[in-house]
């Protein structure tokens, strides 16, 4: 066989070629099907429509309910018959006229700046020693701030009860063996300053770890290089806090103070859980207390809700003229 015939041989293929479709021929895929103008437009309402109707149930509704309620004379005998009188300002002047609200107004202040003042000087300092912490020693006391800020509010509360016992706490114990006698079985649920004290360790003790984590958080975020440029000037510590680490992390801050603020102002449940049942609770009540104590206890429904009003515009005051002036410091810090 010559060669060309071998070529030819081998060139041939055993199965014959298949017949190309020609691309005309080809079905072309369906474009997806666009929704109509009115679906497009309802569709992002109503996926959120159940988280809008969730938040108005828990949160506006009651609102409405408490402001609504303070315009009404709404006592026991208007809880069991279902109807009420609206009065006007009636009740907002009587609260606003009882010595015991401005008493307790000035110490749910005097309360709210003393914890918040507290909380952030000491979560602060947390968060720039765990910057200088090692791996190992940082996990610990990471775990260690988790594990406090995940214990329930009563079971705190209770744990701090048993530590400041006067017959057996340990407390008492430690001020004694430390040189302070005058802490023998010293009773620290019978007087309003002493109440006061042990709630506001609960509190601060309590609200560290988030403020803690925040502010950490915030400090990983900064570069390095900021540092050893203002350490090569010759900035110590408190020099570079201030100039460098505490305007670059100022959002933070205003974000955790404000937090703070709102979560302290309206504290409840460990005032109550210590100095509710037996404790001095007409010492160390604040506002939230105070309207409780209307509405639950002395069944005055219309007089708590007044005072429940008045805490929130309280509120809504202090965080509008904090941030009016956290704004403020920002627009000269950028001229």
């Amino acid at each position: 066989m010559s060669a060309s015939k071998a070529d030819a041989v081998v060139a041939t293929p055993t199965q014959p070629p298949r017949k190309e479709v020609p691309t005309s021929a080809r079905r072309a895929p369906k474009p997806p099907r666009k929704p109509s103008g009115i679906v497009k437009l309802v569709t992002p309402y109503l996926l959120v429509a159940p988280a809008i109707l969730g938040i108005a149930f828990l949160l506006f509704y009651p609102v409405v309910r408490n402001v609504m309620l303070s315009f009404q004379h709404y006592r026991f005998k208007q809880l069991i018959s279902r109807s009420a009188e609206y009065i006007g300002w009636g009740n907002y002047q009587e609260v606003l006229k009882d010595p015991e609200f401005w008493e307790v107004t000035r110490r749910t202040f005097y309360f709210t700046a003393v914890n918040v003042v507290a909380i952030m000087v000491i979560s602060t300092l947390c968060a720039l020693m765990l910057m200088k912490l090692g791996k190992s020693m940082r996990i610990v006391v990471l775990i260690g701030l988790v594990a406090a800020w995940a214990t329930p509010v009563i079971a705190a509360t209770t744990i701090f009860k048993w530590l400041f016992r006067s017959d057996n706490g340990v407390v008492n114990w430690a001020l004694v063996e430390l040189g302070f006698d005058s802490y023998e079985n010293y009773t620290w649920f019978a007087h309003g300053t002493s109440t006061l004290t042990v709630v506001t360790l609960l509190i601060v003790w309590q609200s560290i770890p988030f403020a803690t984590l925040t502010i950490y958080a915030g400090l990983t975020t900064m570069s390095t290089d900021v540092y050893e440029s203002a350490r090569l000037d010759g900035a110590g510590p408190v020099r570079i806090f201030r100039s460098i680490t505490f305007p670059i992390l100022r959002p933070i801050f205003a974000l955790v103070t404000s937090l703070e603020v709102i979560w302290i102002f309206k504290s409840f449940a460990q005032i109550w859980a210590i100095a509710g049942e037996n404790g001095p609770i007409n010492e160390v009540r604040t506002l939230p207390v105070y309207a409780y104590q209307k509405g639950m206890v002395l069944k005055l429904f219309d007089m708590s809700g007044a005072i429940s009003t008045i805490t929130v515009l309280i509120l809504v005051v202090m965080l509008v003229f904090y941030f009016r002036q956290m704004f403020k410091q920002e627009r000269e810090a950028d001229k």
